[in-house]
């Protein structure tokens, strides 16, 4: 039986938290920053948890994530 590939891309978007739940990054930080607040763009820096319809699929596509 083959190594299951995972998926790079989704590899460097996605990290594992120790209950087992998917962390990402937020979108729309990376340009035309001048119209958004700054209270917006501060809350873009934090991480947000993966939502739970999408979880089983990026499970799949990250066999290996620990």
């Amino acid at each position: 039986m083959p190594k299951m590939k995972t998926n790079r891309s989704a590899a460097k978007r996605f990290k594992m938290t120790g209950t087992g739940k998917l962390k990402r990054n937020k979108a729309y930080k990376s340009h035309i920053l001048t119209k958004k607040s700054r209270k917006t763009k501060r809350n873009l820096r934090k991480p947000a948890i993966t939502d739970k319809t999408n979880e089983k699929n990026m499970k799949k596509i990250l066999p290996y994530l620990k």
